[in-house]
This record gives structure tokens, sequence and C-alpha cells, in this order.
């Protein structure tokens, strides 16, 4: 199983290959929040599924033929954003919650 230092660099990395928060409108800081909660529920369900994948033995839904490895993360990181997009497990409303407390500090 990877360390939490593993964990959060992958997490990095699959953030900054998104570019961020740079695709949102920042007039509209509401959705940012929202868009990087989401984002961050994918990224935590990415890891979490590939972790819970990885004891699979050979074959399976993958196949055992050369490539399916790429193939089953590529899968892995679409069930991950999807299901973040179609409200997840509940780890985005509570980081939105988190960043708008955070800004409304910050401002005063």
């Amino acid at each position: 199983m990877p360390g939490i230092d593993t964990v959060l660099a992958g997490a990095q990395g699959l953030y900054a290959a998104k570019g961020g928060a740079l695709n949102a409108n920042p007039a509209n800081p509401a959705a940012l929040t929202r868009e990087n909660a989401e984002q961050f529920e994918a990224v935590f369900l990415n890891t979490m599924f590939q972790t819970m994948f990885a004891g699979l033995e050979e074959g399976g839904a993958w196949g055992s033929d050369t490539g399916s490895e790429a193939w089953s993360g590529m899968l892995v990181e679409q069930y991950a954003n999807t299901i973040a997009k179609a409200g997840g497990i509940g780890i985005a409303d509570s980081v939105q919650r988190e960043l708008l407390a955070l800004q409304e500090t910050a401002g005063q």
C-alpha cells in the first residue's frame, strides 16, 4: 500500500494535469470552489479505487493483455470523475463548506 506522501504527490500531479482551477470562471467564486471540491473528491476516489482494484488477480474486467494496466487506470479515473460529478460520496460538500469558511475568514 502506498504511503501518504505517494498518494499526495499523485493527487497533486492529477490536479496539475487537469489545469488546476485555471479553467474555472474567476468571476463566480462559488462555482470555482465547487469545481475545486469536486476535483478533490475525484482524486480521493481515484486513489481509493486504484488501491481497491490493485488486489485483483490478472484478468477479470481488465483482461491480461498488453496495455491492460494503462486501460484499467483510465477506466478507474473515469469512474472517479463520474461519481464525483454525480454527487459523489459527500466529500465535495464538506470540502466546499470548509473552503467557503476559509474564504470568509480570510476576507475579514
